[in-house]
């Protein structure tokens, strides 16, 4: 039997929980080599986004309400550890823009876009012990080339569900740059959370490299 280190960063004394789902976030703090747990903290994202801009709540700041909420929803339910809540939307000619549900509705953002610059704004709120402790926001500029409703047709056919992961139903990655005119960023927020500002937070807080001893059979 062999043995290795394997080498992860962690809190002290907390767990490191990421109130999502995302396969995206998901990646980007695993790539990043921590040792966290994801865990689903379902809220009405579409419902709070038209009550907020009802109430002409700037979209910034509707970006970080949905943030605090999802953390917030763990946090209710007892999970005292540090808890992450990411939230994206795009905004674009003051209109905000969730994640489409049907590939009409991702026609029609694309449509919508198609020729603009428009803005990706990044939230993350985190708790500790049960209390908001913490924000963080980026908001960077992208453009859609223009594009015919034949080429977004042939865009959706190619990237399937991809379209439904994501505000404005496309990702920067793989074949999204198909589409893309302009990016101008910090490339974590516009993959859908503020990374760097999020691992200074817990870097501040105690974040420490840990070796694990991992035994392969042979």
């Amino acid at each position: 039997m062999k043995t290795h280190n394997l080498h992860k960063w962690r809190l002290p004394n907390q767990k490191i929980i990421l109130a999502s789902t995302s396969a995206t976030r998901q990646k980007m703090l695993a790539d990043a080599g921590l040792d966290f747990e994801a865990i689903a903290a379902p809220i009405d994202e579409e419902a709070i986004r038209k009550s907020a801009e009802a109430d002409l709540m700037p979209p910034l700041d509707v970006a970080i309400l949905l943030a605090e909420l999802k953390a917030q929803r763990l946090a209710i339910q007892g999970i005292n550890d540090t808890i992450i809540g990411c939230d994206q939307l795009l905004e674009c000619e003051g209109i905000l823009y969730g994640k489409p549900k049907t590939k009409s509705s991702a026609a029609s953002q694309l449509l919508q876009l198609s020729g603009k610059q428009h803005r990706l704004i990044t939230a993350a709120v985190i708790f500790q012990n049960g209390q908001r402790v913490w924000h963080a926001h980026a908001a960077p500029r992208l453009a859609i080339r223009t594009m015919t409703e034949d080429e977004i047709e042939a865009y959706l056919d190619r990237i399937g569900d991809a379209a439904f992961f994501s505000p404005g139903s496309y990702q920067i990655e793989g074949f999204g740059a198909q589409i893309l005119s302009m990016c101008d960023g910090d490339p974590y927020a516009i993959l859908g959370m503020p990374l760097l500002d999020i691992l200074g937070f817990l870097r501040n807080h105690g974040l420490k490299l840990q070796a694990d001893i991992v035994r392969d059979d042979v």
